[in-house]
């Protein structure tokens, strides 16, 4: 069966927010992405052509689709159409102050740049991190380019949409709860925990004034030398990847 014109214009819809939240779905493209979230969400639509090695898992889809490359590009929201496409329905996940408490979180307030927000995922399952909480104006984690820039770590990472200080303010007295600032102390003389939440600001303006007022361990990534001068400034991405790799550079040696 090949892919219709209503079915095209459905998986071009959900390029919109608005219609991927009224579904409950998102759309992955390639074999590497398809294959990563085959079997850790359920696939409602598999469209791919007969080159795409993964035909042995098709039946993990509600319905499959072999399609020619002209078909598959007419329905790709990607330059260059990679072999498949799926539909997959979004998890409905659930977690709160006891993952916090007992492990590293981490917690995105106001990433605004998908692709930015999409690497920050994919960090988090580099480094083990399980669970990221997104203040809701934070990018949309479901969007295409997001969802590519995850590599397929949305397989393995579970995502919260949450009011940033009201899950600080539920969580256990004397939880870390740690940020980056310019007044922060130095990343490699501070003992980190094993637990706690990690809070990584917006690209421009870092954390907000109302959530960085509930952090009680402050951060800072030192310039090198530190008395050179520097960027302002280091990329959102860039600085989840120093600090969580120090995070768990600590915890190696325990």
């Amino acid at each position: 069966m090949s892919l219709s014109k209503n079915r095209i214009k459905y998986i071009h819809s959900l390029e919109l927010k608005k219609n991927r939240d009224a579904e409950g779905v998102f759309l992955a493209e390639g074999p590497k992405l398809v294959g990563e979230l085959l079997g850790h969400f359920p696939c409602l639509l598999l469209a791919a052509t007969p080159e795409w090695k993964g035909t042995d898992r098709a039946a993990q889809a509600e319905e499959y689709l072999e399609v020619t490359a002209e078909e598959l590009a007419r329905a790709s929201l990607q330059r260059t159409p990679q072999q498949v496409l799926a539909v997959f329905r979004k998890r409905e996940e659930t977690a709160g102050s006891a993952e916090i408490a007992r492990s590293l979180c981490l917690a995105l307030d106001g990433v605004q740049d998908p692709g930015n927000l999409g690497t920050i995922i994919r960090l988090a399952d580099w480094f083990g991190i399980r669970h990221v909480f997104c203040s809701p104006d934070t990018a949309d984690a479901y969007s295409p380019k997001a969802v590519q820039a995850t590599m397929g770590s949305l397989a393995r990472v579970h995502l919260h949409t949450a009011d940033l200080p009201a899950l600080i303010g539920g969580l256990p007295e004397g939880t870390p709860v740690y940020g980056t600032f310019l007044d922060g102390e130095n990343l490699y003389g501070k003992t980190l925990t094993e637990n706690g939440l990690l809070i990584m600001g917006n690209e421009g303006r870092g954390i907000r004034d109302e959530v960085g007022r509930l952090v009680n361990q402050r951060l800072y990534i030192p310039a090198y030398p530190q008395e050179r001068g520097a960027s302002e400034s280091l990329n959102v991405g860039v600085a989840t990847a120093i600090v969580c790799a120090e995070f768990r550079r600590q915890a190696a040696r325990h």
